[in-house]
Protein backbone atom coordinates (compact mmCIF):
# COMPACT_ATOMS: atom_id res chain seq x y z
CA UNK A 1 0.00 0.00 0.00
CA UNK A 2 1.13 3.55 -0.74
CA UNK A 3 0.10 6.64 1.21
CA UNK A 4 1.08 10.15 0.14
CA UNK A 5 0.58 12.93 2.71
CA UNK A 6 0.51 16.35 1.04
CA UNK A 7 1.32 19.11 3.52
CA UNK A 8 2.86 22.55 3.86
CA UNK A 9 4.74 21.35 6.93
CA UNK A 10 6.54 18.04 6.25
CA UNK A 11 8.62 18.46 9.41
CA UNK A 12 5.43 18.07 11.48
CA UNK A 13 4.69 14.72 9.86
CA UNK A 14 7.88 12.84 9.05
CA UNK A 15 9.19 12.38 12.64
CA UNK A 16 5.97 10.63 13.68
CA UNK A 17 6.12 8.29 10.71
CA UNK A 18 9.67 7.25 11.58
CA UNK A 19 8.74 5.83 14.98
CA UNK A 20 7.01 2.80 16.50
CA UNK A 21 4.71 0.58 14.46
CA UNK A 22 4.53 2.83 11.40
CA UNK A 23 8.30 3.25 11.28
CA UNK A 24 8.79 -0.52 11.45
CA UNK A 25 6.13 -1.11 8.79
CA UNK A 26 7.85 1.36 6.47
CA UNK A 27 11.26 -0.22 7.00
CA UNK A 28 9.82 -3.68 6.36
CA UNK A 29 8.22 -2.52 3.13
CA UNK A 30 4.70 -3.30 4.33
CA UNK A 31 3.55 0.22 3.49
CA UNK A 32 5.08 2.97 1.37
CA UNK A 33 4.36 6.30 3.10
CA UNK A 34 5.65 9.46 1.46
CA UNK A 35 5.53 13.00 2.82
CA UNK A 36 5.03 15.54 0.03
CA UNK A 37 5.76 19.24 0.40
CA UNK A 38 2.87 21.19 -1.13
CA UNK A 39 5.14 24.17 -1.77
CA UNK A 40 7.07 22.10 -4.32
CA UNK A 41 4.00 22.35 -6.54
CA UNK A 42 3.46 26.10 -6.22
CA UNK A 43 4.63 28.36 -9.03
CA UNK A 44 6.31 31.74 -9.10
CA UNK A 45 9.38 33.04 -7.36
CA UNK A 46 7.74 33.01 -3.91
CA UNK A 47 5.84 29.71 -4.37
CA UNK A 48 2.69 31.12 -2.79
CA UNK A 49 0.18 28.47 -1.71
CA UNK A 50 -2.55 30.58 -0.08
CA UNK A 51 -4.56 33.73 -0.76
CA UNK A 52 -7.39 35.89 0.58
CA UNK A 53 -10.98 34.77 0.23
CA UNK A 54 -13.21 36.21 -2.47
CA UNK A 55 -16.08 38.06 -0.82
CA UNK A 56 -14.07 38.96 2.24
CA UNK A 57 -13.60 37.17 5.52
CA UNK A 58 -10.74 36.56 7.91
CA UNK A 59 -7.91 34.16 7.28
CA UNK A 60 -6.19 32.71 4.27
CA UNK A 61 -7.30 29.82 2.07
CA UNK A 62 -5.10 27.31 0.27
CA UNK A 63 -5.12 27.95 -3.46
CA UNK A 64 -6.35 25.25 -5.84
CA UNK A 65 -3.40 25.25 -8.29
CA UNK A 66 -0.72 23.69 -6.02
CA UNK A 67 -3.09 21.05 -4.66
CA UNK A 68 -4.35 20.07 -8.11
CA UNK A 69 -0.78 19.96 -9.39
CA UNK A 70 0.36 17.77 -6.49
CA UNK A 71 -2.50 15.31 -6.97
CA UNK A 72 -1.90 15.17 -10.71
CA UNK A 73 1.79 14.42 -10.16
CA UNK A 74 1.12 11.76 -7.51
CA UNK A 75 -1.94 10.12 -9.00
CA UNK A 76 -1.82 6.47 -10.01
CA UNK A 77 -4.67 4.43 -11.54
CA UNK A 78 -5.52 3.16 -8.05
CA UNK A 79 -5.24 6.53 -6.27
CA UNK A 80 -8.00 7.60 -3.88
CA UNK A 81 -7.81 11.26 -2.83
CA UNK A 82 -8.89 12.07 0.73
CA UNK A 83 -9.19 15.65 1.98
CA UNK A 84 -8.85 16.24 5.72
CA UNK A 85 -11.79 18.57 6.29
CA UNK A 86 -13.84 19.25 9.45
CA UNK A 87 -16.93 19.42 7.25
CA UNK A 88 -16.49 15.81 6.15
CA UNK A 89 -18.10 12.68 7.60
CA UNK A 90 -16.71 11.42 10.90
CA UNK A 91 -13.71 9.12 10.67
CA UNK A 92 -14.58 5.74 12.20
CA UNK A 93 -13.08 2.27 12.35
CA UNK A 94 -15.35 1.27 9.47
CA UNK A 95 -13.97 4.11 7.35
CA UNK A 96 -10.42 3.08 8.31
CA UNK A 97 -11.15 -0.50 7.26
CA UNK A 98 -12.51 0.66 3.90
CA UNK A 99 -9.49 2.88 3.26
CA UNK A 100 -7.14 0.04 4.25
CA UNK A 101 -8.43 -1.90 1.24
CA UNK A 102 -7.13 0.78 -1.13
CA UNK A 103 -3.83 0.41 -2.92
CA UNK A 104 -2.98 4.11 -2.94
CA UNK A 105 -4.21 6.98 -0.75
CA UNK A 106 -3.40 10.64 -1.30
CA UNK A 107 -4.15 12.54 1.92
CA UNK A 108 -4.49 16.32 1.59
CA UNK A 109 -3.76 18.28 4.77
CA UNK A 110 -5.49 21.65 4.73
CA UNK A 111 -4.24 24.78 6.50
CA UNK A 112 -5.37 28.20 7.67
CA UNK A 113 -9.11 28.66 6.95
CA UNK A 114 -9.22 25.61 4.71
CA UNK A 115 -8.91 24.94 1.00
CA UNK A 116 -10.50 26.37 -2.11
CA UNK A 117 -13.86 24.63 -2.62
CA UNK A 118 -12.74 23.31 -5.99
CA UNK A 119 -10.24 21.12 -4.14
CA UNK A 120 -13.11 19.62 -2.15
CA UNK A 121 -14.90 18.85 -5.39
CA UNK A 122 -11.77 17.20 -6.82
CA UNK A 123 -11.24 14.91 -3.80
CA UNK A 124 -12.80 11.45 -3.84
CA UNK A 125 -13.65 11.67 -0.15
CA UNK A 126 -13.51 14.09 2.78
CA UNK A 127 -12.86 13.00 6.35
CA UNK A 128 -13.13 14.69 9.75
CA UNK A 129 -11.54 13.17 12.85
CA UNK A 130 -13.87 15.02 15.23
CA UNK A 131 -15.91 18.07 16.06
CA UNK A 132 -13.15 20.43 17.13
CA UNK A 133 -10.77 22.92 15.54
CA UNK A 134 -7.10 22.25 14.78
CA UNK A 135 -4.50 24.49 13.17
CA UNK A 136 -4.20 22.23 10.14
CA UNK A 137 -4.77 18.83 8.60
CA UNK A 138 -1.42 17.29 9.50
CA UNK A 139 -2.60 15.66 12.73
CA UNK A 140 -5.78 14.31 11.10
CA UNK A 141 -3.68 12.92 8.24
CA UNK A 142 -1.45 11.17 10.76
CA UNK A 143 -4.48 9.76 12.58
CA UNK A 144 -5.85 8.34 9.35
CA UNK A 145 -2.44 6.97 8.35
CA UNK A 146 -1.97 5.24 11.72
CA UNK A 147 -5.47 3.76 11.78
CA UNK A 148 -5.20 2.50 8.20
CA UNK A 149 -1.62 1.21 8.39
CA UNK A 150 -2.24 -0.97 11.44
CA UNK A 151 -5.00 -2.78 9.53
CA UNK A 152 -2.67 -3.85 6.74
CA UNK A 153 -1.55 -7.51 6.78
CA UNK A 154 1.56 -8.14 8.85
CA UNK A 155 1.82 -4.68 10.40
CA UNK A 156 0.64 -5.55 13.91
CA UNK A 157 2.45 -8.86 13.98
CA UNK A 158 -0.05 -10.78 16.11
CA UNK A 159 -2.57 -12.41 13.80
CA UNK A 160 -6.04 -11.04 14.38
CA UNK A 161 -4.90 -8.39 16.87
CA UNK A 162 -6.70 -5.59 15.05
CA UNK A 163 -9.99 -7.48 15.16
CA UNK A 164 -9.85 -7.73 18.96
CA UNK A 165 -9.44 -4.01 19.63
CA UNK A 166 -11.90 -1.27 20.51
CA UNK A 167 -14.43 -0.47 17.79
CA UNK A 168 -13.45 -3.47 15.64
CA UNK A 169 -16.70 -5.20 16.68
CA UNK A 170 -18.44 -1.96 17.59
CA UNK A 171 -17.65 -2.28 21.31
CA UNK A 172 -15.07 -0.73 23.61
CA UNK A 173 -12.30 -3.00 24.85
CA UNK A 174 -12.62 -4.75 28.23
CA UNK A 175 -10.17 -3.99 31.07
CA UNK A 176 -6.59 -5.21 30.58
CA UNK A 177 -3.99 -6.13 33.20
CA UNK A 178 -0.36 -7.16 33.35
CA UNK A 179 2.13 -7.93 36.17
CA UNK A 180 2.29 -7.48 39.10
CA UNK A 181 -0.80 -9.34 40.23
CA UNK A 182 -1.25 -6.85 43.08
CA UNK A 183 -0.35 -3.17 42.98
CA UNK A 184 -1.19 -0.52 45.56
CA UNK A 185 -3.76 -2.85 47.10
CA UNK A 186 -5.48 -3.49 43.79
CA UNK A 187 -5.52 -7.08 42.52
CA UNK A 188 -5.91 -8.44 39.03
CA UNK A 189 -9.38 -10.02 38.70
CA UNK A 190 -9.01 -13.65 39.64
CA UNK A 191 -10.88 -14.87 36.56
CA UNK A 192 -7.94 -13.71 34.42
CA UNK A 193 -5.60 -15.91 36.48
CA UNK A 194 -7.84 -18.97 36.45
CA UNK A 195 -6.68 -20.56 33.20
CA UNK A 196 -10.35 -21.08 32.26
CA UNK A 197 -10.20 -19.59 28.78
CA UNK A 198 -13.91 -19.94 28.08
CA UNK A 199 -14.81 -18.09 31.25
CA UNK A 200 -12.18 -15.43 30.55
CA UNK A 201 -13.73 -14.88 27.12
CA UNK A 202 -17.21 -14.56 28.68
CA UNK A 203 -15.93 -12.12 31.32
CA UNK A 204 -14.23 -9.98 28.69
CA UNK A 205 -17.35 -9.91 26.54
CA UNK A 206 -19.51 -8.84 29.48
CA UNK A 207 -17.00 -6.17 30.44
CA UNK A 208 -16.89 -4.86 26.86
CA UNK A 209 -20.68 -4.65 26.79
CA UNK A 210 -20.73 -2.97 30.22
CA UNK A 211 -18.15 -0.36 29.30
CA UNK A 212 -19.85 0.43 26.02
CA UNK A 213 -23.31 0.57 27.59
CA UNK A 214 -22.07 3.01 30.24
CA UNK A 215 -19.65 5.21 28.25
CA UNK A 216 -20.67 4.97 24.59
CA UNK A 217 -24.22 3.64 24.28
CA UNK A 218 -24.38 5.25 20.83
CA UNK A 219 -22.08 2.50 19.55
CA UNK A 220 -24.45 -0.31 20.44
CA UNK A 221 -26.75 0.38 17.50
CA UNK A 222 -24.02 -0.59 15.05
CA UNK A 223 -22.29 -3.27 17.12
CA UNK A 224 -22.20 -6.97 16.29
CA UNK A 225 -24.55 -8.32 18.95
CA UNK A 226 -26.11 -11.76 19.32
CA UNK A 227 -29.09 -12.83 21.40
CA UNK A 228 -26.90 -13.50 24.47
CA UNK A 229 -25.42 -9.99 24.23
CA UNK A 230 -28.88 -8.47 24.10
CA UNK A 231 -29.98 -10.41 27.16
CA UNK A 232 -26.95 -9.04 29.02
CA UNK A 233 -27.82 -5.49 27.98
CA UNK A 234 -31.37 -6.04 29.23
CA UNK A 235 -29.94 -7.01 32.62
CA UNK A 236 -27.92 -3.78 32.68
CA UNK A 237 -31.12 -1.87 31.92
CA UNK A 238 -32.71 -3.54 34.96
CA UNK A 239 -29.94 -2.22 37.20
CA UNK A 240 -27.50 -5.14 37.28
CA UNK A 241 -23.74 -4.62 36.78
CA UNK A 242 -21.06 -6.56 34.94
CA UNK A 243 -20.10 -8.33 38.18
CA UNK A 244 -23.70 -9.45 38.61
CA UNK A 245 -23.64 -11.03 35.16
CA UNK A 246 -20.11 -12.50 35.23
CA UNK A 247 -18.26 -12.12 38.55
CA UNK A 248 -14.53 -11.46 38.38
CA UNK A 249 -13.66 -13.50 41.50
CA UNK A 250 -13.40 -17.29 41.75
CA UNK A 251 -14.33 -19.28 44.87
CA UNK A 252 -10.73 -19.22 46.02
CA UNK A 253 -8.31 -16.49 44.92
CA UNK A 254 -5.91 -17.87 42.32
CA UNK A 255 -7.58 -21.34 42.28
CA UNK A 256 -6.95 -23.16 39.02
CA UNK A 257 -4.29 -20.71 37.95
CA UNK A 258 -2.60 -21.50 34.63
CA UNK A 259 0.96 -22.54 35.54
CA UNK A 260 2.18 -21.60 32.04
CA UNK A 261 1.39 -17.93 32.67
Amino acid sequence: MRIDIVTLFPSMVEPVLAESMIGRARKAGLVDIRVVNLRDYATGRHRITDDYQFGGGGGMVLKPEPLFAAVEALRTPAAHVVLMDPRGPRFTQAVAAALAQREHLILLAGRYEGVDERVSEMADETVSIGDYVLTGGELPALVVTDAVTRLRPGVLGAEGAAERESFASGLLEPPQYTRPEEFDGRRVPAVLLSGDHARIARWRRVQALWRTWRARPDLLGGAELDAADRRILERFERGETADDVEPAATEREGHGRDSTR
